[in-house]
C-alpha cells in the first residue's frame, strides 16, 4: 500500500464533496484544503483568544528566523509550539497575542521598534511580522514574547539602499537537509560565519519516513514519535515534519544568526514532481491537494512575506531582491511550472523529446519576469538562486553519454533561452547558485557546452547538502568520469557542508566549506576549495 493510500481519506472526501472539475481549479483546491483539514479562513473571528498566562511550557521550541531583507524592512518569524511533535503543537485552537521587539543591540537597550502580532491556529500559530521604516544596511536584533515566555534572540540585517555601492556582500548557500541522513553540524559552523544573508536552495525537509532513532543519527538518548515514521501527505504531516526539522539546535542557530532567503525544490512536497504531475500515478486531484498542503505548511514555517502566501495549490515563490548596486538576486522556482520530465525521468540519452523547444523549466511568465529583470538591472553582479544543475553534466565522455532529465539538461531549450537572454540583456557578471545534487560543483557556463572553446557566459556554484547523502566522500566514485566528460567543470567534492560567496566590485570569491562526517555529531569544518571569478571576465580560477 502506498503512503497516498494510507493517508488520503480526507483527500477523497474533499474530492467527492467538491467534484473533480471544480477541485482542479485554484479556488476549488483551496476550498477542498479547508474542507479536508477543517480549517477556517485566516484570522477567523470564531477563534477565541488564549490568555498567554495559560501557556505553561516554553512555546519557542522552534526558535526564531528572519528573511527576505529589504532596504527599509525586515521579516521576522516564529511559531508557538510547546510540544512540536504533537498535532497542534501543544496549543488549543485559539489565537495568541505575541509581542515583538527590534533593537540595535543584543540587550535591547536601544529598541527601535516594538509591536504585537497574532498567532492564528489556522496557520499553526506561526507569526510573520514585516517591520517597516528601518534604516538600510543596518544590523538589528529581535525577540518575541508570549505570556511569560521570551524567545531566543535573533540577528538580522536590512539590505543596503538601492543606490548604495557596498564594498562587499557575503552570502551563504545551503541545500538538502535530510534529517534521517545525519546531523546538521554544518549549520553550527554556518552560524559562526560573518554573512549578510543565507540562500536556501531547496529540500529544506524530506517527505520520507523518519524512524524512532532518527535514521542515520542513531539516537540512543531519545525516541522519536511514530507520527514521523511515515511519508508526509496531509497538512498535519507536513506541519509535524517542520516541527521535527526545526527542533534541530544547529538549524535554529543558523536561522537566529542570519536572515534567510528560501526557495524550494521537490522534497518539500514530493520527490521529482513536475508542476501538477506527481512522481507516482495518483489522481491529479489528490496530488494538487497534497501540493496545497505542502505549500501552506512551507509558507507557515518559513520567513516569507505576505505576497508569497499560497492560494490553494499555487504559490508565487519567485521574487527579486537587491543589495544596493552591488548584487541583484532573482530567486527562481523550477518545480511549480515545469514540463514533466522527459523519457520517464532519471539519467537518459537525450533526444527529440527532451530537446523539444516547447519544454520549459520555469513557465513562460517566470521566464519573462527573469529576462525583463535582467534588462532593467544596473547591478554589478546578477545572481540566480535556483534548484537544479544548469550546466550540462554528462555522465561519461563517450558518445553514448546520458544526462539527468530532472536537471536543466532535460530542458536544454529552456536553458538556452535563459542564457541567451542574459547575454542579450548585457549581463556580464552572472552567477548561478544551485543545490539538489548533494555534492559541491563549480562550473563555467558556456555559450555551447559541446564546444569547450565557446564563450563563457557566467559561473555556477553548486552547494553540497547539509546532510543528504550521509557522510559522502571528497572524491565520489564518478569523480574521474565527470571531470573528463565535462571540461567546463572546475571543481567537484562530495562531502557535506555549504558555500560562502563574497561579492566585491572587482571579483567574487566562493569557498566550499565541508565537514568530514554527519552521521555522528561534532565534525570540524574545513575549506575544500576556493575559486574566484573576476568582474567582466567570467569563469572560475583557483583562489
Amino acid at each position: 500500500m502506498t503512503p497516498i493510500s494510507q493517508h488520503s481519506d480526507e483527500f477523497r472526501a474533499a474530492a467527492r464533496h467538491f467534484g473533480r472539475r471544480r477541485f482542479l481549479t485554484t479556488a476549488g483546491a483551496a476550498a477542498a484544503l479547508a474542507f479536508a483539514t477543517q480549517l477556517p479562513a485566516a484570522g477567523a473571528a470564531a477563534a477565541a483568544e488564549l490568555d498567554g498566562r495559560r501557556i505553561t511550557e516554553d512555546p519557542f521550541t522552534l526558535g526564531v528566523a528572519s528573511g527576505d531583507p529589504l532596504p527599509g524592512s525586515v521579516l521576522l518569524w516564529t511559531r508557538l509550539a510547546p510540544r512540536p511533535f504533537e498535532p497542534g503543537g501543544g496549543l488549543p485552537a485559539e489565537r495568541v497575542s505575541v509581542h515583538w521587539e527590534l533593537a540595535r543591540d543584543e540587550r535591547f537597550a536601544r529598541t527601535v521598534r516594538r509591536g504585537r502580532a497574532t498567532a492564528h491556529p489556522e496557520f499553526s500559530h506561526t507569526v510573520h511580522v514585516e517591520v517597516e521604516h528601518l534604516e538600510p544596511g543596518r544590523e538589528f536584533y529581535y525577540r518575541f514574547r508570549a505570556g511569560d515566555w521570551t524567545s531566543p534572540v535573533g540577528r538580522t540585517r536590512t539590505a543596503p539602499a538601492p543606490w548604495a555601492r557596498p564594498a562587499e556582500l557575503r552570502i551563504g548557500a545551503v541545500s538538502c537537509q535530510a534529517y534521517h541522513d545525519g546531523y546538521f553540524t554544518a549549520y553550527r559552523h554556518l552560524a559562526d560565519e560573518d554573512l549578510d544573508v543565507v540562500l536556501h536552495l531547496g529540500d529544506y525537509l524530506y517527505e520520507y519516513a523518519v524512524n524512532a532513532t532518527g535514521g542515520a543519527r542513531a539516537y540512543t538518548d531519545r525516541t522519536l514519535p511514530a507520527v514521523f515514521n511515515r511519508e508526509t501527505v496531509t497538512l498535519e504531516d507536513y506541519r509535524l515534519r517542520y516541527g521535527l526539522y526545526k527542533s534541530d539546535p544547529d538549524l535554529r542557530a543558523a536561522h537566529a544568526a542570519h536572515p534567510f532567503v528560501v526557495t524550494w525544490d521537490d522534497h518539500e512536497t514530493e520527490n521529482n514532481y513536475a508542476g501538477g504531475t506527481p512522481e507516482n500515478g495518483v489522481p491529479p486531484e489528490e496530488f494538487l491537494l497534497r501540493r496545497a498542503a505542502a505549500y501552506r505548511a512551507y509558507w507557515e514555517h518559513q520567513p516569507l512575506r505576505a505576497p508569497q502566501r499560497p492560494e490553494g495549490p499555487d504559490m508565487r515563490l519567485y521574487r527579486r531582491l537587491r543589495f544596493g548596486r552591488l548584487a541583484q538576486f532573482d530567486v527562481l522556482d523550477t518545480r511549480q511550472y515545469r514540463s514533466d520530465q522527459a523519457y520517464g525521468d532519471g539519467w537518459q540519452v537525450p533526444g527529440p523529446l527532451s530537446e523539444d523547444p516547447g519544454r520549459t523549466m520555469t513557465g513562460a511568465a517566470q521566464e519573462r519576469w527573469l529576462l525583463d529583470g535582467w534588462r532593467a538591472s544596473d547591478a554589478r553582479w546578477n545572481v540566480l538562486p535556483q534548484q537544479v544543475v544548469l550546466a550540462e553534466r554528462r555522465d561519461r565522455s563517450t558518445a553514448d553519454f546520458k544526462l539527468s532529465m530532472d536537471s536543466w539538461d532535460g530542458y536544454p531549450a529552456s536553458r538556452q533561452r535563459i542564457l541567451a537572454g542574459a547575454e542579450s540583456a548585457g549581463v556580464e557578471n552572472l552567477m548561478v547558485l544551485t543545490g539538489d545534487v548533494h555534492v559541491g560543483y563549480g562550473f563555467d557556463l558556456k555559450a555551447d557546452f559541446r564546444d569547450p572553446a565557446s564563450r563563457t557566459l557566467g559561473t555556477e556554484i553548486v552547494a553540497t547538502s547539509i546532510a543528504s547523502g550521509k557522510d559522502g566522500a571528497d572524491r565520489p566514485s564518478n569523480y574521474d568520469k565527470l571531470m573528463q566528460a565535462n571540461p567546463h567543470l572546475r571543481f567537484f567534492n562530495g562531502r557535506r557542508g555549504y558555500v560562502t560567496v563574497a561579492f566585491g566590485e572587482e571579483s567574487a570569491r566562493a569557498d566550499f566549506r565541508t565537514v568530514p562526517y554527519v552521521t555522528t555529531p561534532g565534525a570540524p569544518v574545513t575549506t575544500a576549495g576556493s575559486f574566484v571569478t573576476e568582474a567582466g571576465n567570467p569563469g572560475l580560477t583557483p583562489a
